[in-house]
């Protein structure tokens, strides 16, 4: 099985998600206790689609998280580039309506600048090759005002709960991930958690992106954190 490593480069992180897309929806709950359908539930409340909108979700898989988007009534598109994880969704999703799924690259997105209303990426941001691209990239086909919200893996601020964090992460996840059908996808997830900024680092991240009004709060005592921003109506000079 593909093993991608910390220099993410895109052909082996897209060929280890195709490796396991038919069971990653229920690793994922079976990893984080099924808090991961509290944190999908959140960033549906903070992104706030609206009917009529255009909503793109980035890094979006089988689009599990795009469907309550499209239930808004948003024009909604699952965006990823690993076509393994998309044609699960493809199937998966088949009856969902207002929701699209396109294959696209997060530092070349395939769509036209001011595209979306609104632009989300979950747990897909760590996986880039270059972060601040991909960053300028949601902002390019984000409308001027459009949101921008992010959830990703962080840091917890308490020191004891950062140590168990931590060993969760080197001992406790490998062990989960011998159930999955690419272990080491799981292996490289851990690692690449603990290489990833903290809140402030993310955040700063973001608006050196040229986003405005960034701001985040915590979720499960800061293992994740979600991020929201605007494309301001006037580009910074």
């Amino acid at each position: 099985m593909t093993r991608a490593s910390l220099d993410k480069q895109p052909a082996d992180v897209a060929a280890m998600f195709d490796g396991t897309a038919e069971r990653y929806d229920l690793m994922n709950s079976l990893m984080t206790g099924g808090q991961d359908r509290r944190w999908r539930r959140e960033v549906v409340r903070a992104l706030e689609a609206r009917p009529g909108e255009r909503v793109l979700d980035l890094a979006a898989g089988t689009g599990t998280s795009s469907v309550p988007f499209a239930e808004a009534g948003a024009d909604t598109i699952a965006c990823d580039f690993s076509l393994g994880m998309l044609r699960v969704g493809v199937r998966r999703q088949a009856d969902v309506t207002g929701l699209r799924f396109v294959a696209g690259d997060a530092l070349r997105l395939p769509f036209a600048d001011g595209s979306f209303d609104a632009v989300t990426i979950s747990f897909g941001l760590r996986n880039v090759a270059d972060t601040g691209l991909a960053l300028r990239e949601l902002r390019r086909v984000a409308r001027p005002g459009g949101r921008l919200v992010i959830c990703e893996v962080s840091h917890p601020p308490n020191a004891l709960l950062a140590l168990g964090h931590k060993a969760h992460l080197r001992c406790g996840l490998p062990l989960l991930a011998r159930v999955s059908s690419n272990p080491d996808s799981y292996r490289y997830l851990a690692e690449s958690t603990l290489a990833w900024p903290d809140q402030a680092g993310l955040a700063r991240l973001i608006q050196d992106a040229g986003w405005g009004e960034v701001r985040w709060r915590d979720l499960t005592f800061g293992v994740v954190a979600l991020h929201h921003a605007v494309n301001p109506s006037v580009k910074p000079a």
